[in-house]
């Protein structure tokens, strides 16, 4: 393991930050097909439990404190002012369509405030609260650390509104200075943006200076401690805070890069940047690209769902499938063989998501109708997405069930239902996947093609009685949370009987067949898939060859 992936690893020990974990996809306004700004969040970590996080509007009395507890840890940093007004949050999307998400890349150990009060989930629940625009969440987020101390490694944050998309990284000052140091970039509308656990801002210059904010003293405070020499123009955030190693290429930019592969040609180019074997000496992948068409919120949800099909990183072509041919691989992503080491590839849609969001952010409607949070739990390859409006009032009871947790499970959780069916499916993929697919597919459409008239139905009420729309969109959400679940129940009993024991019981019509006089007509028995039959082959000769009669 390199030095710096062990020192990143080490840190977030240390703080129980997620390891290596997390993607974000950005889409401006002008490569949306519907003109909406989008950004998404696969929220990964192991043995995390997601659930669908609701803040209430409310004002404050002057004096109030806010309590400010480790939102990976659990563990009380501090007290700061609470704002005389903070707004309506759900997940992460409040009532104005702000919307913020992140990947974590660690970066240098030693730039980490154990003093710091602000840890990067609290600081983006903050912003959420206080801000009605992009550019007031980063003046929110930069000003709070600031004042409090920073109290997380380095982060990527996704920071968007229904006009404009921003991408803020930031880095501690370490224990004995108390801010951060920050570079934030504009996204520009008709182009798309990534990030995936490594630092995506590179250098600075290359930005239209109006798109670009910075900490006041980022370049003077990085030659001063030794991070940068050089001209002020060939600045790079990246490899001052966070330069790159096997690992932060491999396992972070590559899926980045995967996403990019999907819309934007000559992707190819940017495959030495991301294989790992050549860093430091391949061109750098920028930040955002114009993609070839324009991108639809299904586009976003394959995206979230992709394994590097079709690319070099293609994890269904050798015999860490398994049996069941399965698109991921376990945990963790190194081991060792015969005193070597070796890796898994890290795609996109991995097993280990606790939650997914896509935020649907729309100019062109009024907030409480034009922001949406398509949600949910477990890996978005196993999931179907549900539609949580901005300004709703309730979280869907399966999405925060008080009566499950990491280590309690619950038919009335949508994260231990979802993950009940999913781990049937992975070991058995190639058997069980087709019918969880064709369901996972089915609701994407009915919410989908529900939507409109739903939308409709709620403009034509705003006007005369915005609550009465707010309670609308509110029922709406828990009635497709409650389908969802439902029908996931349901799911899990019939993949239970049609594939019990390594067989397939056979059906017609959606109705499993009989015999004459009554009887289950016989399963199939279709063994090992042909690939992996080669493999067991190559591997034990003849030991099981059945002799020529």
């Amino acid at each position: 393991m390199s030095k710096r992936i062990f020192s990143i690893l080490a840190v977030f020990a240390a703080m129980c930050l997620p390891a290596l974990a997390c993607t974000n996809f950005l889409v401006g306004k002008k490569a949306s097909a519907d003109g909406a700004v989008y950004i998404t969040y696969n929220a990964d970590d192991y043995g995390m439990y997601g659930h669908l996080v609701y803040l209430p509007h409310q004002k404050h009395a002057p004096g109030t404190m806010r309590r400010v507890v480790d939102g990976d840890s659990n563990r009380f940093l501090g007290e700061i002012p609470e704002a005389t007004e903070t707004y309506t949050v759900n997940g992460y999307i409040n009532e104005y369509q702000v919307s913020i998400m992140e990947t974590t890349f660690g970066g240098r150990e030693e730039l980490v405030d154990p003093h710091g009060i602000i840890d990067y989930t609290s600081l983006m629940r903050i912003a959420l609260q206080r801000s009605r625009t992009a550019r007031e969440a980063i003046d929110v987020m930069t000003s709070l650390v600031a004042e409090y101390g920073y109290a997380s490694g380095g982060e990527s944050f996704s920071i968007a509104d229904k006009n404009e998309i921003w991408a803020l990284e930031m880095v501690g000052r370490g224990a004995n200075e108390r801010g951060a140091l920050w570079a934030a970039v504009r996204i520009p509308d008709d182009c798309i943006a990534a990030h995936a656990n490594q630092s995506r801002i590179h250098k600075l210059s290359i930005y239209p200076k109006a798109d670009v904010k910075t900490s006041p003293d980022l370049i003077k405070w990085a030659k001063k401690h030794g991070y940068f020499k050089g001209k002020d123009a060939d600045f790079d955030f990246t490899d001052a805070f966070a330069p790159a190693d096997f690992g932060a290429a491999r396992y972070c930019d590559a899926r980045a890069w995967s996403f990019f592969n999907r819309f934007v040609d000559n992707m190819d180019r940017y495959l030495d940047f991301v294989d790992g074997y050549h860093n430091g000496k391949a061109e750098v992948m920028p930040l955002y690209f114009k993609p070839k068409r324009l991108l639809s919120r299904q586009d976003l949800m394959d995206a979230m769902r992709d394994h590097y099909e079709g690319t070099p990183f293609d994890v269904t072509k050798d015999l860490g499938m398994g049996p069941g041919e399965m698109p991921y691989r376990p945990t963790p992503l190194e081991f060792d063989v015969d005193g070597k080491k070796y890796f898994n590839e890290r795609p996109i849609s991995t097993q280990q998501t606790a939650d997914t969001y896509i935020a649907q952010l729309r100019s062109a409607l009024p907030d409480a109708i034009g922001g949406v949070l398509w949600y949910g739990n477990d890996d978005p390859n196993m999931i179907s997405y549900v539609p949580i409006y901005c300004n709703n009032t309730e979280v869907p009871a399966c999405f925060d069930d008080p009566n499950a947790n990491d280590a309690q499970f619950s038919w009335g959780s949508a994260f231990w239902v979802c993950n009940w069916v999913s781990n049937m499916v992975y070991p058995r993929y190639n058997m069980l996947f087709p019918s969880l697919q064709k369901e996972r597919d089915r609701l994407d459409r009915l919410f989908a093609e529900q939507q409109p008239d739903l939308e409709a139905e709620a403009l034509a009420t705003w006007s005369a009685d915005p609550e009465q729309t707010k309670m609308l969109l509110n029922e709406y959400s828990k009635k497709c949370a409650a389908q969802m679940l439902s029908d996931w129940k349901r799911l899990g009993e019939y993949l239970i009987v049609k594939y019990n024991d390594m067989v397939i019981k056979q059906e017609e019509n959606g109705v499993f067949t009989r015999t004459p006089d009554g009887l289950i007509t016989r399963p199939k028995r279709v063994g090992y898939a042909d690939s992996y039959r080669k493999e067991v082959v190559k591997q034990t000769g003849d030991r099981y060859l059945i002799p020529e009669q």
